[in-house]
């Protein structure tokens, strides 16, 4: 994990990045401060566990949270532009899933999982559906959430290929 870190944090050379985390709990900021410098480049996370947290502090719209439910790509979405504004990134990734015991009302199984990544040109939300434990799933949100981030901001130098 802590190489792809290491990636992450030299692909973002010169931008920002944000997190809002629900599933994870802080994981994925708590991932990328693991690497030496990681400051130059990560401004911090806001840890969204509750729906009063995604509306009152991420300007979630309420009315997502009530039609989609927390665990959706609506709301995945509206998590990343939120602590985006809110802490003036350049980027922003943002988790909500369910990593048990139990799915939602919504239909959510455990294990799924929304991912969003905002900059100031690409919007886009990827659905997974993990398999495993608690602690598992958490990690296969974190690993996949630090991908998309690498996605996205990956140079030129690597032909293009991205991932």
């Amino acid at each position: 994990m802590m190489s792809l870190c290491c990636e992450v944090v030299q692909a973002l050379a010169g931008k920002s990045l944000v997190t809002a985390e629900s599933i994870t709990g802080g994981c994925i900021g708590g991932a990328i401060t693991d690497v030496p410098g990681s400051s130059r480049v990560y401004k911090g996370g806001v840890i969204c566990y509750t729906d009063w947290v995604k509306a009152n502090i991420l300007s979630v719209d309420p009315r997502l949270l009530d039609q989609h439910g927390a665990v959706s790509a609506p709301v995945a979405l509206a998590m990343a532009d939120g602590v985006r504004t809110l802490m003036k990134a350049d980027a922003a990734v943002a988790v909500t899933g369910l990593a048990g015991p139990g799915g939602d009302d919504f239909g959510n199984p455990v294990g799924t999982v929304f991912i969003a990544y905002k900059d100031e040109t690409v919007e886009q939300v990827r659905q997974w559906l993990f398999r495993g434990d608690r602690d598992q799933i958490r990690r296969q949100t974190l690993e996949a959430a630090l991908r998309l981030v690498l996605k996205y901001n990956t140079t030129v130098s690597d032909g293009g290929k991205g991932l």
